[in-house]
């Protein structure tokens, strides 16, 4: 099997093209575009990860035969990953609270907290706020990362089926869904009376293992194996989902998660996971 070195950054430069395609001893090079060309033949040698990280440049190696049309479910994180904000920060901004509900955040993404642990500390902290900031988050903030659609019009175009699959609240999930032509979602819900947050979650808060389980129950649904399954996510509460899939990406990940993934993109949008696949 033929393995290719997929290189992306902003641009890629003439000489980093030439010393990487030296570096891997590939035999033929090939540009798809200013930001991204593949290494026909490459070699999984020393020196090729510390050479992109001075560049500033994402790299991943791929079988050359694999095609986007060979997969059949992408399931996605929302905060930071398919959306460029954390929602729950934004409200907490509205209500005041956001450095002390940003810190959990961190912390949690990091690994430092269970993750259902730190939901419900910080939702206790937006206990009384009412429910129109998170419509003024949805309007106003959220806005999705780079190449998010391009990305999802490929997915639709091959066939691949689609799961946001998110630790964060069902009223931005719910609208990105019909939005965006998504098949499965599922989030936490956010106990809502009289027009203001209790500072509660209805029913089980949706973990690491929930995210995982939710996959497992598409993948069974679908009938489909491991080996078709793209998995993104960026932190701690997206690695067991991650280990579920055959491809899995950090999209600029905390290290806890860039460690268990097969490939990180640090210095692309979204539209560079299709770069992972030959013929898309």
């Amino acid at each position: 099997m033929s393995v290719h070195l997929v290189i992306q950054g902003s641009t890629v430069a003439d000489l980093d093209l030439e010393r990487l395609a030296q570096l891997s001893g590939a035999r033929q090079a090939l540009r798809l575009g200013p930001g991204v060309c593949r290494l026909i033949g490459a070699r999984q040698l020393p020196g090729i990860a510390e050479y992109c990280g001075r560049a500033g440049l994402d790299f991943g190696f791929v079988p050359g035969e694999r095609k986007l049309s060979d997969m059949k479910l992408l399931a996605i994180d929302m905060d930071s990953t398919l959306i460029g904000i954390e929602c729950i920060d934004e409200v907490a901004g509205i209500a005041g609270v956001r450095a002390e509900v940003s810190a959990i955040t961190a912390a949690a993404m990091r690994g430092e907290i269970a993750y259902a642990e730190s939901l419900r500390r910080r939702v206790e902290l937006l206990r009384g706020l009412g429910e129109e900031a998170l419509a003024r988050v949805y309007d106003e903030r959220l806005r999705l990362s780079p190449g998010a659609e391009t990305m999802l019009a490929a997915m639709k175009r091959a066939g691949v089926r689609t799961l946001l699959v998110s630790g964060g609240f069902s009223f931005f999930t719910e609208r990105l869904k019909t939005r965006l032509g998504l098949d499965f979602t599922t989030s936490n819900v956010l106990e809502i009376e009289r027009g203001r947050l209790t500072g509660r979650v209805v029913g089980q808060v949706v973990d690491a293992e929930a995210k995982a389980a939710m996959l497992r129950s598409v993948t069974d649904q679908l009938g489909i194996a491991k080996a078709e399954i793209i998995a993104i996510g960026d932190g701690a509460n997206d690695v067991a989902m991650m280990a579920e899939a055959g491809t899995a990406i950090a999209y600029h990940a905390k290290p806890v998660a860039r460690d268990q993934a097969g490939y990180a993109l640090d210095h692309v949008g979204l539209d560079g996971v299709l770069n992972l696949f030959a013929g898309n």
